[in-house]
């Protein structure tokens, strides 16, 4: 009892008393301090985006790979071929273009996702993959795409007896330049600016987004794609190899000596001979640099495809066509980033960055910033610059493109070039072993804007059609689409036949699954099938080559005027000046 009344007296001490009043002050102040602090560091005031302090910000980020020096490197401890390889008998080579009762196009890229936002809006589903241009994964063109209702396989009576490839490379980084747009110049735009600038909205990823693409080589991807072509090819044509098998010989594949262009024939190559390659077949590189004659490359000697009066028209009529397809676009962006005024350029550049980041990381935000007609907007803006660029609509595109059309005559005639007069290589076209002339399959690998040169040089005028292209809208069925045409792997087959219905041999040329109207080329009749008797075929390469003016077009001093004020539906520059 008398313990009890001690303890409640102490309690009561009035010293006591203030020493716990200020104790609980102090405490409280410190509790609200800690609950000011978690609350900071839970919901953060939002900041603006500043030009960063160096380093501080990278504008692109990058990962190197494989490390230069690894420390668990021993290459002795895990050799590639050890024996013991078990039972290795071979099959018979698949003929599937020659024995299956259908044909297995290509419907889309695996891997790569699209936005949500398109899923269950139209009927038929919008595929945004195919509306990239030349930044679309190749892909089988719808039936009839080009006119003919016929597919690749060969005709009643009919058998496969050669193949003559010419293949894009794969999906990669973008070019180290723009004439308009890019995805680089858009970053550095944003990472460079000397005002603050805060995203919000659709556009509120961009505060936490950086650059991480790189630049020209071959994506992940872009692999895959170029192995897959290769099994695809070998699925459908690998009964050709017997003929090699017969002759004691190897097949001789091309390409050119950057990386990308190697990259994706060694890609190809493993999809279709499967590792090892050695002993296989024989793979010519050819150097691409200014001033070595290349036919998979021919504006290295081609002074005129530099000149962007000449060879750099299109981006005038892309500016304008931008114009009309994406002032909605940018009125809807542009209110969602505050203290960096979007221009029409940045928005286009968004949408070129949609491609490039899902070809190369897999999935894009910027891919759900814009609608379905946006998107046709974009495919035709870069029809318009492939147009007026490397194709009909382009006063160098023919003269680029007859170098691969002569070797292409000299291969189907068994016959060496005549005259090098364009750029072809006369150290290497003329020698038989790095450019045979006897093999039932060809293999080369190019860019877009050379197998455009070449469709254009071969006179295919189904896709001249709709010519010049306007910039004030989409013409209706247009026949020059870039997506069809010059995608990523995008492949050009010249398809060799034999026919019981005719004793000469015929030709087709399917490109992407699409049989193509040979019309263009003198004599050849408008068949269902799209054949043509090789005879008639080679007669009417011969008057291409004839009436192509290499020199004229590539190193000529003829000038043309920008804009509409001059137009070619044919690829020729103006005609030379009469010296009579």
């Amino acid at each position: 009892m008398h313990g009890a009344y001690e303890k409640v007296r102490a309690q009561d001490d009035p010293q006591t008393g203030r020493r716990r009043i200020v104790l609980a002050y102090v405490a409280g102040l410190f509790s609200a301090i800690a609950l000011r602090v978690a609350y900071t560091v839970s919901f953060p005031a939002p900041v603006l985006h500043r030009r960063p302090p160096a380093a501080a910000w990278p504008s692109s980020v990058a990962h190197h790979y494989p490390p230069s020096e690894p420390t668990n490197a021993f290459p002795d401890l895990f050799p590639s071929d050890i024996g013991h390889a078990g039972p290795t008998p071979t099959g018979a080579e698949p003929a599937v273009i020659a024995t299956a009762p259908s044909y297995p196009f290509h419907a889309g890229p695996p891997h790569l996702l699209a936005p949500d936002a398109f899923s269950n809006r139209s009927e038929p589903a919008f595929d945004i993959f195919k509306h990239w241009g030349n930044l679309s994964p190749w892909f089988s063109v719808p039936a009839a795409a080009f006119g003919l209702h016929t597919g690749p396989e060969p005709p009643q009576e009919c058998t496969v007896t050669g193949l003559h490839l010419l293949h894009r490379h794969g999906a990669r980084y973008p070019t180290g330049q723009s004439s308009y747009g890019g995805p680089a110049g858009f970053s550095d735009r944003l990472t460079r600016s000397s005002q603050p600038w805060k995203a919000r909205g659709q556009l509120k990823f961009l505060n936490d987004w950086s650059y991480k693409l790189g630049e020209e080589i071959l994506t992940p991807f872009g692999r895959q794609q170029l192995y897959d072509l290769g099994v695809s090819m070998r699925i459908k044509y690998g009964f050709l190899l017997h003929n090699f098998s017969e002759s004691h010989t190897l097949p001789v594949f091309r390409t050119e000596s950057q990386d990308r262009m190697l990259s994706s024939a060694l890609n190809f190559a493993l999809g279709f001979f499967g590792h090892p390659l050695e002993g296989k077949y024989q793979q010519l590189i050819t150097i691409e640099d200014h001033g070595f004659n290349n036919t998979l490359a021919p504006s290295k000697t081609c002074p005129n495809a530099h000149n962007t009066t000449k060879g750099d028209r299109a981006t005038a009529f892309v500016r304008e066509w931008a114009n009309v397809y994406l002032p909605d676009a940018l009125a809807r962006l542009r209110p969602q980033l505050d203290g960096l005024e979007l221009s029409m350029e940045d928005v286009y550049s968004m949408q070129q960055l949609c491609a490039y980041e899902t070809v190369a990381l897999g999935y894009s935000k910027f891919c759900e910033l814009f609608t379905e007609e946006e998107w046709k907007g974009f495919d035709y803006a870069v029809d318009l610059y492939f147009w007026y660029n490397s194709a009909f609509g382009s006063p160098v595109a023919r003269g680029l493109g007859i170098g691969y059309v002569q070797e292409l005559l000299a291969r189907l005639t068994h016959t060496p070039i005549p005259s090098h007069n364009s750029s072809t290589n006369s150290t290497l076209d003329d020698n038989p072993a790095t450019f045979p002339l006897d093999q039932s399959l060809y293999v080369d690998a190019t860019h877009e804007v050379v197998v455009l040169n070449v469709i254009t040089a071969l006179n295919l005028t189904a896709f001249a059609a709709d010519g010049p292209l306007p910039t004030d809208h989409i013409p209706p069925h247009h026949a020059f689409k870039t997506s069809h045409l010059a995608p990523f792997a995008t492949n050009v087959q010249f398809q060799l036949l034999a026919c019981a219905s005719t004793p000469a041999p015929q030709i087709r040329i399917i490109i992407n699954d699409g049989v193509v109207p040979l019309t263009g080329l003198r004599g050849c009749p408008a068949t269902g099938d799209g054949t043509c008797a090789l005879p008639t075929f080679v007669a009417a390469l011969h008057a291409l080559v004839a009436r192509t003016d290499w020199a004229w077009a590539c190193h000529g001093n003829w000038t043309v005027p920008p804009g509409t004020a001059w137009n070619t539906t044919t690829g020729d520059p103006p005609p030379r000046p009469n010296r009579g």
